[in-house]
């Protein structure tokens, strides 16, 4: 379909219209936004489905942080809407992390929602998992980067990951839409590039494409009152675009746009994605009406090489978790000292277990469990406070007996002026302690150096929408 256009006097000029229906595939929308979205005619439906904001679990385990009712329910209402209108659907970051048993997770729903409404079109799935060997090879020809605060990549570090994905531009989508694809599934995607595709394979400009995505990634978010589960509209013309929020009872304010810019940014003026970086040196916001901010002058900066980045999860251990709440406040006044006590008797109590074989963890919430050592207020003000006792093992055996063991010293635990001797803690659960099972870290969180931007991404894998891939 073509991008639609708006006449000012004699001349015209094009824009085109992405509508971004939730901040992340599954956290659902409401269907009225939804429907004023349609309403203005979208040229695309875009949506980001992942993010390593959960952390390194889901990646490590192959598994999705999304419902899949929830999935299936957000992507009905796409599908429909995409096919009854024949503009494209993108989806970015498949299945939360985007490796290979994400995209198959939600090619799945795609397929069983298309058979069960009888949908036609192109489907296209573009893998993201990077091959060990190939990624070694990479390693020793010094063409994976470190980032700041990362530990340097090894051979080790590198095998001993279960799922390695890179985060891909626009230009393996760009490939896709080339060859016809209507919907397309990607996986690990960098979050505007489902956003900034079809624009961008129409002509208009880079920059403001991406940035209106970086907008866009977390639909109404970016609003006030902010919301990651309801709708918003992007607007693309020559020289800037606008964004919009479409429920009622939300608008986008210069302020709520300008914020989100700067959403996981550590530099105000230069966003670094895929091949390049976003330069916002000379971007202005205009507030046009109630529900719509304009923005222009964003550019995109390209660099050589062109980097992509890595994200790899690795198994770190068994976990197993005891929560209990604490209102003494001769208990809380010493919280500090009990803790290091429990230490002290888990310590010598198993002290033929090495130390490198367990490690255990107390979060104080009303203290410091949020922060950690960062918290700069240590006081306690709270009339009651909340302890995570935490230990991760070797095995899930031994995690089991080190956390349960702290749980038991903790609950008796002697301390100068205790008044109450049937214990220290109150559990809200029983059993009160959770097996987590294996855990994971993530291994991998570098640049990786690429001679093209479709090198890694090549595999594209056409099939007609009900049908299964080749």
């Amino acid at each position: 379909m073509n991008s639609s256009t708006e006449r000012a006097g004699s001349g015209t000029w094009r824009k085109i219209k992405v509508l971004s229906p939730t901040a992340i595939l599954g956290y659902g929308f409401p269907e009225a936004s939804f429907e004023a979205g349609l309403a203005q005619d979208p040229d695309v439906i875009a949506v980001d489905a992942g993010s390593s904001d959960p952390g390194p679990y889901y990646l490590g385990a192959g598994v999705c942080f999304t419902d899949r009712a929830a999935v299936k329910r957000d992507l009905r209402l796409m599908l429909r809407a995409a096919r009854r209108r024949e503009i494209p659907l993108l989806i970015g970051s498949a299945g939360g992390c985007g490796a290979r048993p994400h995209l198959n997770w939600t090619l799945d729903i795609v397929r069983e929602v298309a058979r069960e409404d009888r949908l036609q079109g192109c489907l296209a799935a573009i893998p993201a998992d990077i091959e060990k060997a190939a990624l070694c090879a990479a390693l020793t020809r010094g063409h994976v980067d470190t980032l700041p605060g990362v530990p340097t990549a090894t051979h080790e570090t590198i095998n001993a990951s279960t799922h390695i994905v890179a985060q891909m531009g626009e230009e393996p989508l760009l490939d896709a839409l080339a060859r016809g694809a209507d919907v397309i599934v990607a996986g690990r995607c960098y979050d505007p590039a489902v956003f900034a595709a079809v624009p961008i394979a129409r002509g208009f400009d880079r920059g403001l494409a991406l940035h209106m995505g970086k907008i866009l990634e977390c639909a109404a978010i970016a609003a006030t009152p902010g919301s990651g589960s309801d709708c918003m509209l992007g607007t693309l013309s020559e020289n800037s675009f606008t964004v919009q929020a479409l429920s009622p009872t939300r608008r986008c304010t210069v302020a709520s746009v300008a914020a989100h810019t700067l959403y996981e940014k550590s530099d105000p003026y230069h966003l670094p994605g895929p091949g390049g970086a976003l330069d916002l040196t000379q971007t202005r916001f205009e507030q046009l009406d109630e529900q719509r901010v304009r923005v222009s002058g964003s550019r995109f900066s390209p660099s050589r090489p062109y980097r992509v980045k890595l994200e790899g999860a690795a198994p770190a251990g068994f976990r197993t978790v005891s929560i209990a709440g604490a209102r003494d406040p001769i208990f809380i006044a010493q919280v500090g000292t009990i803790i290091e006590g429990v230490r002290r008797r888990v310590a010598d109590n198993f002290s033929h277990v090495p130390d490198s074989a367990y490690q255990l963890m107390v979060r104080v919430y009303g203290r410091d469990g949020v922060m950690g050592d960062l918290e700069p207020q240590r006081t306690i003000t709270s009339h009651e406070i909340c302890l995570v006792i935490e230990a991760v093992g070797e095995t899930q055996g031994l995690a089991d007996t080190i956390c349960g063991f702290a749980r038991a010293t903790m609950l008796h635990f002697g301390y100068p002026g205790r008044i109450s001797t049937a214990g220290n803690l109150a559990f809200p659960y029983s059993p009160s302690d959770f097996k987590v099972g294996q855990i994971y870290e993530f291994s991998l969180y570098h640049l990786l150096e690429m001679d093209d931007p479709l090198s890694l991404f090549s595999t594209i894998e056409i099939s007609e929408l009900q049908g299964p891939l080749p």
